[in-house]
């Protein structure tokens, strides 16, 4: 049964990310960063109470598979994702590259490559699974990997805002960026996912939610 749509925009929401500086992060104490800034604009804009919880990005996903959360931000539309949730218009967009360790010598795009070097991505994520789907030969578990770069990983594939904050790097080694050749893939549009049961509840808010958001971008410049 739905809610009268006045007792709708008052019920609080609950959404989940994680840690990636410079997008969303903690100073002083509060959370703070583009991603941040722009979804909390898009919920003041709505009148839309909310709560935003900092947490490991597979528990933040977990959370909204089972319904305990409403959503999570910022991440790329995948299958499994899809499964349970529905992306937001985009909320950043970021490049995604690959990296190259020093002195090796690989054509990324060839399908020879993929077994020709050693694959990383942060553990758990769609680049991660897109990895491991596609037959690339991945890393299958980051925590056996915590003093080891140059000898276990060749590739590593992420966002570039990764490569330069080292906090970020699943390994928790110190990565320099200037080392690495870097080969440009894509630019990613990442979204809030809502959960399906949160927006089967509440129809109008994805709509709402989305031109709130683009209205809070488009003020910025």
């Amino acid at each position: 049964m739905l809610l009268p749509a006045a007792a709708q925009a008052q019920e609080r929401i609950r959404l989940a990310t994680q840690s990636w500086p410079p997008f969303q992060m903690v100073e002083e104490g509060q959370l703070k960063g583009q991603a941040i800034e722009r979804v909390q604009c898009a919920l003041r804009e709505m009148g839309q109470p909310y709560e935003l919880h900092l947490m490991r990005w597979d528990r933040a996903q977990l959370l909204v598979e089972t319904n305990q959360f409403n959503g999570f931000f910022s991440g790329s539309p995948n299958s499994s994702r899809a499964r349970y949730a529905v992306p937001s218009a985009p909320v950043i967009s970021v490049p995604l590259s690959w990296y190259l360790a020093p002195n090796v010598e690989l054509d990324v795009t060839s399908e020879e490559a993929k077994d020709q070097a050693r694959y990383g991505a942060k553990f758990n994520t769609s680049k991660w699974l897109f990895l491991a789907k596609n037959g690339y030969n991945v890393v299958k578990n980051h925590r056996m990997q915590k003093h080891c770069y140059g000898c276990c990983v060749t590739v590593i594939w992420t966002w570039r805002w990764n490569m330069k904050t080292s906090s970020n790097w699943p390994w928790k080694i110190r990565v320099y960026p200037q080392r690495f050749k870097k080969i440009p893939y894509k630019v990613r549009d990442l979204s809030v996912h809502f959960s399906k049961t949160f927006l089967h509840q509440r129809p109008n808010f994805l709509n709402a939610f989305n031109a709130a958001l683009v209205q809070c971008i488009k003020s910025e410049s």
